[in-house]
Order: C-alpha cells, then sequence, then structure tokens
C-alpha cells in the first residue's frame, strides 16, 4: 500500500450497523508519492485539477449513500479518481437483478447475497488499494447519520425514496455540506448540486413527497445508459467541489433521456426564504425517533427496523433451518419459507419479500425472528 503519511487505524463499529473495512485516523494527509504522480498523471495533466487538486482530492471524504445503480458508479469513479476516503453505506443486498446496472458487482456476489456495501468495498480494494473505503450496511436515519456523514466533505445521493433524500437534505443543510442529489428510471433521469447557503435545497425544489405511486427501476425497467449518465454527472460536480473548485458547480437542474436524446438543463429555482429547511431552519427528519416498516418500492419487499436490537445470525440459522430453507453468510441471513423471504442483518433488520404489506412483513418477522 503506497505510504502517504497517513496513520492506519482499526475499524469502529457503530451502533446498529455492520462496519466493513477500516478508517483513517484522522491525521494530516502528507502529499503526493512517486507511485500516486504516475497512477493519477493523467487526471493531473487536466488543467482543472492539475497536480494540486489531485493532492486535495486525495485528502479528501466522500460520502454516498445508497450504493446501488447510481451509488455504485460513484464510488468506482471516485476511487479511481483518487478521492482518499469513501464512505459508503447501503441496506440491501445484490440479487442477480442488480447487475445489468451496478456496476461493482458480480455474479458471485450475487450468488452469496452479499450486502452491497461489503462487496463494493472489496471491489474497491482490489480497484484501487491506495485508498480507504469504508463499507457500512446499514439503513441511514437519524440516529445514525451523524456518525455516518459527519465528517464527509461532500455527499453523494445513490439512494431510491425520497424520505431518505429528505433527510441527508436536512443533515447537509444543517452542517454546510454540499449535496448532489440524482435520480433515474427508464431512460431518464436528472442531477442537482445542493450548496448550502448558495443554492436552493431539495425542499424549495420538492417542498413535500411526490403524490401517488411512483415509477421505479422494479416497475417500469432502466437502462444502464441512463444511470452512467446521470452518476457522471454527479460525480463531475462532487470531483469540482473536492478538488478545491466549488465555484463552478452551478445551480441548475440537468435532465437527460437517453432513449430520445432530449437533454436540458435549467437554473435552480432561487433559494425559497420559506423553504422550511434552508430558509426556516427546521430540521425534523433529524429529529425522527420511530423507524416503521418500509415499503421498497416496485419490489413487493417491506424493511422492517428492529431498533437497538442486534441478532445472533449462528443462532438464528439454527434456530429455521427445520422450518424452511435457509442460506447464510457472516452479513446475513436468508431465511425462505411459505412464499416468503426474510433476509435478517446482525443489526436485526430484517428485507421481508413476498409481501407489500407492512403488517404482514411485522407478524413474519415477529415469528421467525422474534
Amino acid at each position: 500500500m503506497a505510504d502517504r503519511g497517513v496513520g492506519r487505524g482499526p475499524g469502529v463499529r457503530p451502533t446498529n450497523t455492520l462496519t466493513i473495512g477500516r478508517r483513517l485516523d484522522n491525521l494530516p494527509y502528507m502529499g503526493m508519492n512517486a507511485a500516486e504522480r504516475e497512477r493519477y498523471s493523467r487526471q493531473i495533466l487536466f488543467a482543472g485539477i492539475g497536480e494540486a487538486g489531485q493532492e486535495t482530492l486525495l485528502g479528501s471524504h466522500a460520502a454516498i449513500a445508497g450504493c446501488g445503480a447510481l451509488g455504485s458508479f460513484h464510488a468506482a469513479a471516485l476511487a479511481r479518481a483518487g478521492v482518499g476516503r469513501l464512505t459508503i453505506i447501503d441496506r440491501d443486498y445484490v440479487e442477480a437483478s442488480n447487475l445489468h446496472r451496478q456496476w461493482l458487482f458480480e455474479e458471485a456476489d450475487a450468488a452469496e447475497g452479499l450486502p452491497k456495501a461489503v462487496a463494493a468495498e472489496r471491489r474497491i480494494a482490489r480497484m484501487n488499494s491506495s485508498i480507504e473505503a469504508r463499507g457500512v450496511v446499514a439503513d441511514l436515519t437519524a440516529s445514525n447519520v451523524q456518525e455516518l456523514l459527519g465528517d464527509a466533505d461532500t455527499i453523494l445521493d445513490g439512494t431510491d425514496n425520497f424520505e431518505t433524500r429528505y433527510l441527508i437534505n436536512d443533515f447537509a443543510v444543517s452542517r454546510g455540506t454540499p449535496w448532489i442529489y440524482g435520480a433515474a428510471v427508464g431512460s431518464y433521469g436528472l442531477t442537482m448540486p445542493v450548496i448550502p447557503g448558495r443554492t436552493a435545497c431539495l425542499r424549495c425544489v420538492y417542498p413535500d413527497q411526490p403524490a401517488g405511486a411512483q415509477p421505479t427501476c422494479e416497475t417500469a425497467g432502466v437502462l444502464n445508459a441512463v444511470i452512467s449518465a446521470v452518476a457522471s454527472l454527479q460525480v463531475a460536480d462532487a470531483l469540482k467541489l473536492l478538488s478545491g473548485h466549488a465555484e463552478l458547480v452551478r445551480a441548475r437542474i440537468t435532465t437527460i433521456d437517453v432513449w430520445s436524446g432530449d437533454i436540458r438543463q435549467v437554473a435552480a429555482p432561487e433559494r425559497d426564504a420559506e423553504c422550511p429547511t434552508c430558509g426556516l431552519r427546521q430540521f425534523p427528519f433529524l429529529e425522527a425517533t420511530e423507524y416503521p416498516p418500509v415499503t421498497l418500492c416496485g419490489r413487493n419487499a417491506v424493511q422492517i427496523r428492529a431498533g437497538a436490537r442486534a441478532v445472533d445470525l449462528a443462532e438464528l440459522r439454527r434456530r429455521l433451518e427445520p422450518l424452511g430453507e435457509t442460506r447464510a453468510n457472516e452479513y446475513a441471513l436468508r431465511f425462505t419459507t411459505g412464499g416468503y423471504e426474510l433476509t435478517v442483518f446482525g443489526d436485526g433488520r430484517a428485507i421481508v419479500k413476498g409481501t407489500s404489506d407492512p403488517g404482514v412483513a411485522r407478524s413474519l418477522y415477529a415469528r421467525y425472528v422474534g
């Protein structure tokens, strides 16, 4: 591993999350060595970054919320660009249906049912061993957002729901941390940077969560080309921010349809003085204390959040083996019975497939997990 004068410390395991890998010891970045100058030479030659910008990237920290289609591209691109620290947060596991658009994962990851954060960190370690990638198997909530995002220089949105985006928005605006919103479905996608104090925030544009059923990748499909297009625009803004060129990030909304070929950029709205978040400085999503079951859009699945209750997966497997089919690895246990599939994580959280009814999911969890 390249020596940049950075100490290596053991991983810190936050409450109710599974942390993979190592964390940096908060020591100052000491500058590039010869191997790094060679590795990033073509990026250094780009006038917008140069050697000073590359050194800034190597000393920076990006957090990626959600490591599905967009987030896996973010992680791969930022790792290759030499962002020195990556925190990758995801609550889900790899499935075969992910592989056509989620850039870090392989068939073996789906066959093993690896958590996406675990698979992402493993792949990044092979891709660029000189940076620090930390995968966190967790649902991003008000109870862990400070711990997981607190020292990030910028946050990239790879999530699939507005509840989590509003949480990120509350946190980022309250802390003055820039973040980059993105979404894609079908052949259409959009992105918008949020620079607290300078640009409109998410709730200036979307004061309330869009009403009614929204199309998802599971209901409307998605082309991997729109994923890479939207994620590339997000990464480009992140590189500007992380290399010291925040002034180049423009307050605009970019929409793209890769099937029709339409690309449009419009100025983002002005900051709304009456916006609950950036105008009135109200942060209700940071104050949430209860986490009810969440229906996962389009997946016929419900996530059960178990609060502070950890689960002994080995003991649970022994108890469930007589009752149905079980598969397990060190991160999660998958149990199939009666047309339902429960994937239980070590923090007690579970994804129940085969129903979109939170009551049914809660009953199954109580029956089989306790």
